[in-house]
């Protein structure tokens, strides 16, 4: 049954799991990134040992973890203990033992998709924003100027975007940005609400906003979850056949 729904080269995240303050040997809370390299049986797999900037992660032997997979059709999640670490052809490995059922993860809307997607931006009339509080059938209006801007991330729930715009936190927005969608290149134009807004520090004049769909048909909700874990499956394919070695001397 695991297998079914997980694959070799998934992206997985790890968060440590302290039980009774037990010392796991991992900071509470941090969550670590890897990838599925086999599936052992149906209760053990091998996951690549986490890296960060050029680091092996050496996760303690016997530490529990909470894991969440990212697969084709969803997230899982599910507890695991670390058994064993090895390297095996020049890879860092760490066997994983599962310690309960795997689960489907509801939260598939709130995974965020790194990306650098330009989109336009603007503030909703006050026609606009009386219209659609009131449930009254609207148009957006398309002629009005836009604002460039920038998506850094993007999920099912909202976008974080940056712009030399100001946009105050509680406002409207329009919004508008291409996907490229199951081989069609659609054009998605949202209604969002401003969640937060700050400048980005080393950039003056740049704002990073926050917001969250508003009012999103459910079918458009899916149409972009379904965008963001094909992109998300297309990186971890190419992570997983990637020949990167990580410089590091095992210890």
């Amino acid at each position: 049954m695991f297998s079914k729904y997980v694959s070799i080269g998934d992206r997985v995240e790890l968060q440590s799991v302290s039980r009774g303050g037990e010392d796991t040997g991992s900071p509470a809370g941090r969550v670590y990134t890897s990838v599925v390299q086999d599936i052992l049986s149906e209760d053990s797999i091998e996951i690549r040992m986490p890296i960060e900037k050029s680091k092996l992660i050496l996760l303690p032997v016997d530490g529990e973890f909470d894991m969440i997979f990212y697969g084709a059709s969803g997230m899982y999640q599910c507890l695991a203990r670390v058994t064993d670490r090895y390297k095996s052809n020049n890879v860092f490995l760490l066997q994983m033992e599962l310690t309960t059922n795997l689960q489907r993860y509801q939260r598939r809307e709130f995974y965020r998709l790194r990306c650098a997607l330009e989109m336009h931006t603007r503030l909703l009339e006050e026609s606009e924003i009386q219209a659609m509080e009131s449930l009254e059938p609207y148009t957006l209006e398309k002629s009005l100027p836009l604002k460039q801007s920038v998506a850094v991330d993007i999920s099912g729930g909202g976008i974080r975007f940056l712009t030399t715009e100001y946009y105050e936190p509680g406002s409207f927005l329009y919004c508008c940005y291409h996907l490229n969608n199951g081989g069609e290149h659609k054009k998605y134009e949202i209604v969002c609400k401003v969640l937060s807004t700050v400048e980005v520090e080393k950039h003056p004049g740049t704002y990073e906003h926050r917001v969250q769909y508003y009012d999103m048909d459910p079918d458009t909700r899916e149409e972009i979850i379904k965008y963001i874990f094909e992109e998300e499956r297309k990186n971890r394919l190419k992570m997983f056949h990637s020949s990167q070695t990580p410089p590091l001397c095992w210890r």
